[in-house]
């Protein structure tokens, strides 16, 4: 265990600093600062010997939560990173992405700040890299069996990375220009910095893991005729089909969905070219920007568009202001939905809650402004009250209001697989699909959910695969399809 005195001489949780509002919205560096080991190791040193560490629970990876934040307090950094790469594939992407439901089910919190351990997490991974602690780990023998992973997000390249370190050939297909998916092009820089996916590709590449992109499985090649090349396919395609909102005005200039505007940004932060130039970038230079949505993809767009120099930033969100603190239907170890102020909110632009857009408004073709009205309850439904409707300016609206399910039209047309009554992929208790040898992992299988949980089905399915090729597999399972904790 850590400092069995810890919590008890640091009873005051210390966060990364972030950088100051001004310097930081000039740029698209990320947000948080090193922090000062002497104080990591202090916070870490709060974990408490709970004997039963609630914080597993919390972590759908099964992460050795304990064990590292010991090896931090005892500045043994090595043994740290084994631990947490022993469960984790890639920990520098949950702790920087990651809402943290380990923190929350920590036994410490039932009175104390909780542990910091998302910052524990980030800083043992950061150090690795830093040391150069972090190296290709290839397969001693090859299987002489073949993989493709449709999708490059975290449940793929976390599928790939476990099947290909078994000795599988494994074949990683993206319809993208780069590898990532939502990790390259949905999650701004200030959040994540590209380098941390180019160097784990580049790891994959060295264990042999191959990459294929510009590749549309379903068009550019059938998914039945990857089925025949491949003796097993892993659909990791995401939940990308974002959640419209059909009401007059829809078809105006300047109302786009949230993850087209934040798209086209990363590109132009990473130097790409953008089809139709310049010109043709969604760009919120001094205009007034309303945000239709008030979760993590709205918070990345109020972020990009303080950083766009836009005149204003509004977020609409229909639902109530979430409290502070836990209330007694979300006790301690769940989840609960609090109001949170994410870097973005430092930033500035205005929070507004049980606003329910009725119209868009324009001119000529073109949006100048938003009716909305107050939020009401009735028979269990949102619905504008009458008499509450006002106009807002507004030049560009971004909605952000999730997505609700992944891409499946090629699928199910080209293979006998089917939808659930979700429409996510339909599949069983091994993570495969209706066609043998087909499977489904991450928010293609679950719906929009946590990065962390796309890591975790990634992991599983790997198992699954490989149990289906070789009839036995060593490989970890962290979680199944049925699991049914947190899941946003």
């Amino acid at each position: 265990m850590a400092d069995p005195q810890g919590f008890l001489k640091n009873r005051e949780r210390i966060t990364q600093t972030r950088r100051p509002v001004p310097v930081r919205i000039m740029d698209w560096k990320e947000v948080y600062e090193r922090q000062d080991k002497g104080v990591l190791q202090g916070q870490a040193g709060r974990c408490m010997d709970c004997g039963v560490p609630f914080c597993h629970q919390g972590c759908p990876l099964g992460n050795l939560i304990p064990e590292w934040n010991d090896l931090t307090w005892r500045d043994k950094g090595q043994e740290a990173i084994e631990r947490l790469h022993s469960t984790n594939n890639f920990p520098e992407w949950t702790g920087r992405l990651c809402p943290a439901p380990c923190e929350t089910a920590c036994v410490l919190g039932i009175n104390q700040p909780a542990v910091t351990i998302k910052q524990v997490e980030v800083s043992i991974i950061d150090e690795a890299f830093d040391q150069d602690w972090v190296h290709p780990l290839p397969p001693a023998r090859l299987t002489g069996k073949t993989v493709a992973i449709v999708g490059s997000g975290p449940a793929g390249l976390a599928a790939a990375q476990q099947l290909t370190r078994t000795g599988h050939t494994v074949a990683v297909y993206e319809r993208a220009d780069r590898i990532g998916g939502l990790l390259r092009y949905g999650i701004p820089d200030f959040k994540l910095e590209k380098e941390s996916v180019d160097r784990r590709v580049e790891q994959m590449t060295a264990e042999g893991t191959r990459f294929r992109t510009g590749v549309e499985v379903g068009k550019d090649i059938g998914w039945e005729e990857l089925r025949r090349r491949y003796d097993a396919v892993v659909v990791c395609t995401g939940a990308t089909v974002p959640r419209d909102l059909p009401i007059p005005g829809r078809s105006l200039s300047g109302v786009h969905f949230a993850m087209d505007y934040l798209v086209q940004s990363n590109k132009a932060v990473a130097g790409d070219a953008l089809v139709g130039g310049a010109e043709g970038q969604i760009d919120a230079r001094g205009k007034h920007v309303v945000i239709l949505g008030g979760g993590d993809t709205g918070a990345d767009c109020l972020g990009t568009a303080h950083r766009h120099k836009a005149a204003s930033v509004t977020t609409l969100a229909i639902g109530m202001q979430p409290p502070v603190e836990r209330t007694a239907g979300q006790p301690w170890p769940t989840f609960p939905n609090l109001f949170e102020v994410a870097s973005a909110h430092e930033e500035g632009g205005e929070r507004t809650y049980l606003a329910s857009t009725v119209e868009f408004l324009g001119e000529n073709g073109v949006l100048t402004g938003l009716k909305i009205a107050e939020t009401e309850y009735v028979d269990g439904r949102r619905v504008p009250r009458e008499g509450t409707e006002r106009i807002i300016p507004a030049d560009l609206v971004l909605l952000a209001l999730g997505f609700t399910g992944p891409e499946t039209a090629e699928l199910t047309h080209q293979l006998p697989v089917k939808r659930d009554a979700r429409a996510n992929v339909e599949r069983d208790g091994y993570y495969m699909t209706r066609r043998a040898g087909v499977f489904a992992a991450g928010d293609a299988g679950r719906g929009q959910s946590l990065i962390v949980w796309a890591i975790a089905e990634g992991r599983a399915c790997a198992a699954a695969v490989d149990k289906f090729l070789m009839g036995e597999t060593f490989l970890p399972a962290p979680v199944s399809p049925s699991d049914s904790a947190i899941s946003v």
